[in-house]
């Protein structure tokens, strides 16, 4: 399940750290989030597409990854971004 190219810039918008940042870890746990519930949704209707489960455990493990990285440079930025995407609750 990719983005569009108007959704991506409206992410990149909401969660960019400067004006000119598209790639920032903030961007990036954004389009993750957004891929998931995208591919989580198709995989309740679509059970035996496992190919497409394995992809959203990489995506998964990716985004843990950078929430690890955020975490481990500030603490605050990690909750404020946690919060704003209401991963975890």
């Amino acid at each position: 399940m990719s983005l569009g190219t108007e959704e991506k810039q409206n992410l990149i918008n909401t969660h960019q750290v400067h004006p000119t940042d598209t790639g920032s870890v903030e961007v990036q746990v954004a389009m993750l989030t957004t891929r998931i519930s995208k591919l989580s949704t198709h995989l309740q209707g679509n059970i035996h597409d496992f190919s497409s489960r394995q992809g959203l455990l990489k995506m998964i493990g990716q985004r843990k990854r950078l929430l690890g990285y955020v975490r481990s440079k500030s603490e605050k930025r990690y909750t404020e971004l946690i919060e704003k995407l209401a991963i975890r609750g």
